[in-house]
């Protein structure tokens, strides 16, 4: 029984330009599942992602080459730096960062010869900004083009006699292609022309000692299920040993194919890398967050906040607030709500009612003393109630008779 703690190792066996073959040791199911599924889904490549038919006279329909299209292989060695998201990019629809332009320009003219229209035939031209203005300023300060390698978005094998190429389709004479074709960064979890991978096989006890599988067999289950290549690793199962219901598997088989875009060795170092990323983010967001100080609240002192306020709008009477604390007045009331005096014409605050004194005191805004808007000033001369806005006695903002206790007080 190998030790839990116990580093994780991993063997190598076989390695190609696009295949390996490794062992992975002494990690959780879990951990070796999600391995291979971030080698499938989750690495950036370059694929094509819209494609401008300009003439289309072969049999296949216009659908049908586009879809072709997009399935063709293209070269993205160190994508994650080489090229920009479209959604990260700042340009208004495509630029030299974010996309790469492929075009493809083939017609027959020989009778009697099937011609075939192969990945060969997309030439990478320079992306032409949409619209009349289609330059770029090759001084923009981005880093990705210097990090490119030379035969970049282009498809894989191009060019290479050892290398066969892709069909995309067959035409006569007669017969015209014209297309344009726009190439995107992106991943396989938005379609799977992105994933850099054919297929990852995936294997863990290989003689099924876990019983992690049931067998359909007649007579046999050993003799109708042949054994992998992987079984050769490990022991075969005693019939004398009692079965272990806690056992867990510790050693994973998995080989891992390319389509081309990426080497297998990249594939393996940036799988890695992002389910790092992913974890480390995940251990992140399960952090408890520290408690932030709270610029509007203050400590002990005179000073008060960083704003001079007091925290969440209380106030201290003794001292001057800050921000929507008005000046204390010397009779105990403030600028905005001047106190209730015991008779004369003091009026309450804004909605308060009147003073109920022996002398008709002027209410507040909606009391019933107080007159309404634009009425003539008219009020009783015992009571010295004043009228509207704009009468002589009014006493309202910018009025000839301004209180002490309003507003725009000099």
């Amino acid at each position: 029984m190998q030790s839990s703690d116990a580093e994780p190792i991993v063997r190598i066996r076989d390695l190609k330009k696009n295949s390996v073959n490794f062992v992975l040791e002494n990690v959780d199911l879990s951990f070796a599942n999600s391995f291979r599924r971030v080698m499938i889904a989750d690495i950036p490549t370059v694929a094509i992602d819209m494609v401008e038919i300009e003439t289309n006279t072969t049999v296949l329909p216009d659908e049908f080459i586009a879809h072709r299209l997009g399935m063709i292989p293209l070269v993205s060695t160190m994508c994650d730096e080489a090229m920009r998201y479209t959604r990260d990019c700042t340009c208004e629809v495509r630029c030299q960062y974010c996309a790469i332009e492929l075009q493809l320009n083939v017609a027959c003219h020989e009778a009697n010869t099937t011609m075939h229209i192969t990945s060969n035939m997309l030439e990478v031209v320079p992306t032409n900004k949409p619209g009349s203005y289609g330059s770029y300023d090759t001084d923009d300060g981005g880093e990705e083009l210097a990090k490119r390698v030379e035969n970049f978005g282009h498809p894989i094998g191009k060019d290479d006699p050892d290398v066969p190429p892709i069909l995309i389709c067959k035409i006569r004479m007669g017969q015209e292609l014209r297309v344009r074709c726009i190439a995107k960064k992106g991943i396989a979890k938005e379609h799977a022309k992105w994933s850099p991978c054919s297929a990852v096989a995936f294997e863990y006890d290989p003689h099924n000692k876990l019983r992690h599988t049931s067998y359909w067999y007649e007579y046999d289950a050993r003799a109708e299920w042949p054994l992998s290549e992987n079984a050769k690793e490990e022991d075969p199962p005693r019939d004398d040993v009692p079965f272990d219901y806690n056992a867990k598997p510790t050693k994973f088989y998995m080989e891992v194919e390319t389509d081309g875009s990426l080497g297998a060795q990249e594939v393996v170092h940036k799988g890695l890398q992002e389910l790092q990323t992913k974890l480390a983010n995940l251990i992140l967001g399960l952090k408890p967050e520290p408690p932030e100080n709270d610029a509007f609240q203050s400590g002990a002192g005179a000073g008060g906040g960083a704003l001079g306020g007091q925290p969440n709008g209380a106030h201290d009477s003794s001292q001057l607030g800050g921000w929507g604390m008005p000046p204390p007045m010397a009779s105990g009331g403030s600028a905005w709500s001047p106190p209730r005096a015991a008779g004369g014409a003091a009026g309450g605050a804004w909605g308060s009612s009147p003073a109920r004194t022996g002398g008709g005191g002027g209410g507040g805004w909606g009391s019933p003393a107080a007159a309404p808007w634009g009425a003539p000033a008219g009020g009783s001369a015992a009571s010295g109630s004043s009228g509207g806005w704009g009468s002589p006695a009014a006493q309202g903002w910018g009025s000839p008779a301004q209180q002490t206790n309003g507003w725009n007080v000099g």
